[in-house]
């Protein structure tokens, strides 16, 4: 099975995360975390400062590997690095998803994650709303 490398941003502002629905493919209408595929000889971090750049117009600041995640989706192997991130300028301009939300602790579960998002919800609620 193909394995894709890819990264996404786990935007973190005022104790909220921000996600993003899918406006095309086959996962259309999908929420997700933003990010994208890590071109060759880039870092992961390179690489989602580069896709939050492209399909956001908004520079971040890259801050800890979350998790990584694996995940065996019918036609290929994901595999996933997840990065908690800042906004560092700009104002997340979207530029090829459909929808976003700024989701808080009560609203995580509000969205219908594509499945190797869905993975990382625990994670989230340990390290951004523990308190």
């Amino acid at each position: 099975m193909k394995t894709i490398k890819v990264v996404a941003a786990v935007i973190v502002h005022d104790g909220r995360i921000f996600a993003t629905q899918r406006g095309y493919g086959e996962f259309e209408g999908g929420w997700e975390f933003p990010g994208g595929k890590v071109e060759p000889g880039e870092t992961p971090q390179e690489a989602l400062a580069r896709e939050i750049m492209e399909e956001l117009d908004t520079e971040i600041e890259v801050g800890e590997l979350l998790d990584t995640v694996e995940y065996d989706y019918p036609k290929f192997h994901l595999s996933m690095d997840c990065f908690l991130c800042a906004v560092g300028s700009g104002h997340l301009v979207l530029k090829e998803h459909e929808a976003a939300r700024w989701l808080t602790r009560e609203t995580l579960d509000g969205v219908d994650w594509l499945p190797a998002d869905r993975s990382l919800i625990g994670k989230i609620r340990e390290r951004v709303f523990s308190d």
